[in-house]
């Protein structure tokens, strides 16, 4: 019966009897636009990282402007008294 013709790995295996050109071609140009499409990302995650950093560099200051306009409204308040 192993005779009588190709074995499961080479009918299913990578360029096998049953794999058609196309879709070698389909294979291949799957991974090509994998490949861009992930080039793509990167470069947009390098911008939304720093657009990131610099929203997380505001949120910093206005939080520290904050504290400092409640600690002085309070130091108003005490002295006041």
């Amino acid at each position: 019966m192993a005779t009588d013709g190709p074995s499961w790995a080479d009918q299913w295996g990578a360029g096998g009897a049953m794999v058609d050109d196309d879709e070698k071609t389909k294979d291949n140009n799957s991974s090509k636009k994998k490949k861009d499409a992930k080039a793509t990302a990167a470069a947009g995650l390098g911008k939304a990282k720093a657009a990131a950093m610099v929203g997380a560099e505001k949120i910093k200051i206005g939080t520290s402007v904050g504290f400092k306009w409640v600690k002085n409204q309070c130091q108003k308040k005490g002295s006041s008294k």
